[in-house]
């Protein structure tokens, strides 16, 4: 009762982001097999293409059809329109004011029980957004002559989800705190926003940069200190969500 009840709760977030991420999978190999004369052409002469580092950096990665869709995907549609959707369904659905969340609290269920099952849920879903999409580049890529390995994909997807959980369980904690769903999602986006800004003009090696798996795509070594620490981040703020619904006089 209580994992349909938590289905019926987030199913239209789920899928609103299941479908974009797809199409946008989809839309990274075709858009190579368009780019890819423009993509060779730069890299015989970066400098005659642009001054910046970075975009020198990017026409240098992308070179391969490897790393084109780990820097268009990994480091930027994926990481970024995913971490937007972690956000989106760690948020409501607890004891606010979205449809269902005061109802679930009458179901004859204790409070562990029922927010163990709405986190599950949520990471679960969490998780087929992080890697079915990727998944379906291994299967478009044939189309245009490519392949992609499913064993890269499958490390860079677990590096996203885990990496983008901790927003995921942001959302969830603030919304323990805050009785609608807007407040636990926009103040989830935006911290992701600052903690990536901040990322990029100290040039940290942070949680973006596990993420996006920049260090198994250079060494083929997984970033087993960032996704222990990301890991631990987000069962602490799933803690401190379950302490406060302990507490919650409802």
């Amino acid at each position: 009762m209580l994992w349909h009840k938590t289905w019926l709760d987030t199913r239209r977030r789920f899928l609103i982001g299941f479908v974009i991420l797809l199409v946008m999978a989809v839309g990274i190999v075709f858009n190579y097999s368009a780019s890819v004369q423009a993509i060779t052409l730069a890299g015989r002469d970066p400098d005659a293409f642009t001054s910046n580092s970075l975009l020198k950096e990017a026409i240098r990665i992308e070179q391969t059809y490897r790393g084109f869709v780990w820097h268009q995907w990994f480091g930027q549609n994926l990481m970024q329109t995913g971490t937007v959707f972690a956000a989106i369904l760690g948020s409501g659905g607890l004891y606010s004011n979205y449809p269902g969340g005061l109802f679930t609290l009458s179901l004859p269920a204790s409070r562990n029980q029922w927010l163990a099952t709405r986190a599950a849920t949520g990471l679960g879903e969490f998780f087929m957004l992080a890697t079915v999409p990727s998944l379906a580049i291994a299967g478009m890529s044939p189309l245009i002559g490519q392949h992609y390995s499913i064993v890269d994909l499958v490390a860079h997807g677990v590096c996203f989800f885990v990496a983008a959980a901790v927003f995921y369980s942001l959302a969830f904690l603030l919304s323990t705190v805050f009785d609608d769903i807007w407040r636990p999602m926009l103040i989830a986006i935006g911290v992701a926003c600052v903690v990536g800004i901040l990322e990029t003009r100290l040039d940290i090696h942070g949680l973006f940069r596990v993420m996006s798996g920049h260090g198994y795509f250079e060494s083929g070594s997984l970033p087993w200190i960032g996704l222990v620490s990301s890991a631990a981040v987000s069962t602490a703020m799933l803690y401190g969500a379950a302490a406060n619904v302990a507490r919650k006089d409802f």
